[in-house]
Formats: structure tokens, sequence, C-alpha cells
């Protein structure tokens, strides 16, 4: 089930059905969730029939073929079409994933779609992300130093370079975090799968002198230690990384420091 922020005293409807495209013998029902700041009022679920003869094979195909042939009012973010810019980044058949790289033969029957749960919409499928990039910027996710900058470049063995595989393939598309029950919960002080994960890539970064900071500024109850690995955000990541064992090492390293 969806965990959606909903706007005060309001519920989801049945919203408007749109007509099928006349002569099209291959449909595929979309049911998308609309909703904006400006009209306010119940969201509601309008229902869309695609051709798929004539659709691309990916979720993002059809909700650009929507948005250009049946309804230009539907709103959505999208950008590189490549699984690199985490724009497209949205709830489909109750997954967390992005939109672009998610095949229409993943979803059985009727494919529903919401924005990220657990976030203010702004419009549609556009979910307000402000205190997320916020608490991503409150880990200092560059690099921090304090000796005199070479000439170059900052070298960096092939062993120092591997331990952020896994790490800075990380879109922040947000939709680890969004499927976080801790997060839905205290996402007003606990950082959250992704803004963790890209803490640890750079407290793990040889090149970096500002380790001793990040671990004072992340030995928090709530900033770091929410966490309880179900890993939820492992299970959704549209790039297959794995946030929850980020965490568990940013643990572990504050252990070893106290011992």
């Amino acid at each position: 089930m969806v965990q959606l922020t909903l706007p005060k005293n309001s519920r989801i409807t049945t919203g408007k059905t749109w007509p099928k495209p006349e002569g099209a013998t291959n449909l595929r029902t979309f049911r998308i969730y609309r909703w904006s700041q400006e009209e306010g009022g119940n969201p509601r679920l309008d229902t869309y029939f695609v051709d798929m003869d004539t659709c691309g094979p990916m979720v993002l195909d059809a909700l650009i073929k929507i948005k250009n042939e049946i309804d230009p009012t539907l709103t959505f973010r999208r950008s590189c079409r490549e699984g690199i810019c985490g724009s497209c980044a949205m709830n489909i058949g109750g997954i967390n994933t992005l939109a672009c790289i998610y095949g229409m033969d993943e979803v059985k029957g009727d494919v529903t779609i919401y924005p990220l749960p657990h976030m203010p919409v702004v419009r549609d499928l556009i979910p307000d992300l402000t205190h997320f990039y916020a608490q991503h910027a409150s880990v200092m996710p560059w690099l921090e130093t304090k000796t005199n900058r070479p000439k170059e470049e900052w070298r960096q063995s092939i062993e120092d370079r591997r331990k952020l595989d896994g790490l800075y393939e990380c879109v922040m598309c947000a939709s680890c975090s969004t499927a976080c029950p801790s997060y839905w919960w205290n996402g007003d002080k606990y950082l959250g799968p992704a803004a963790l994960l890209h803490a640890y890539r750079w407290i793990i970064d040889s090149r970096d002198e500002a380790t001793g900071e990040r671990l004072d500024d992340l030995e928090d109850p709530f900033k770091l230690y929410r966490c309880h690995a179900i890993m939820n955000c492992a299970k959704t990541c549209p790039k297959g990384l794995n946030p929850a064992k980020a965490i568990s090492e940013i643990k572990h390293l504050l252990v070893e420091r106290a011992v």
C-alpha cells in the first residue's frame, strides 16, 4: 500500500476517465494520481488508455504519450531518460523506481502511478524534495581537505577507488528514503538512506581529510541510529545500491573509534 502524504482533511477520489483512442486494439489502462497546490480539493485518480502499439516500452514513454496526446495538464519530472538524473522517480505499481528504466512489462494488470510516498506534493507526480536536498547538503557531499591543493589532482590508489563502488552511482532520486518507514516517522531528524549513503561515500574517500568531523556530526540518536535495517532501501533502489550496508559501515566506524 502506498503511504501518501495527503492534503489535510482530504481523501483520494475517483477522477476523470479519458476516452479510449479510436481504432486501438492493444490498450493498457493507467490510473494516475492528480492533485495540485493551486487547485486544492481532494486528490484523485484519473484513468487513461494507451495504445501500446504506438508506445515505447517504459512507463515514462506512456506518461509522455499521455501528456502529448491525451492530457497536457498531467505533470511529472523527467530529463535524461537513461536512469542517470533521477528526475522521474515515482511509485509505480507499489514500487518506488525510475519511470524511465521501469518497463511496463514489469507491471501486471492496470498501471497505477503515485508520487513518491510520504513527501508533500507540489503537483500530480511531483514531490517537494526541498527537505530531502537540505539533508543531503548537511552531510557535506564534497571533498573536504586541509592540506595544500596539489598542482594537478588528488591522487588515489586503485584499491581506494574501488571502495567507492556502489556509492557514487546514487542519482539522488529519493526512492530509497521514501520507502523507509523510519524516514516516514522521523524524517525531520533522521537523515535517511540516501543522505547517509552519500555521507559514507565521503567518509571512506581516502582523499578526504574531515573524517572525524563527519563522524562526529553523525553520532546522534536520530540522524543515524533510526535505521533498523529492514532493507526497503536496498530492495527498491533502481540503481541496485545498498544504502543499509553503508549505514551499517558508519555504525561500525563509530564503534571502532570509541574502543
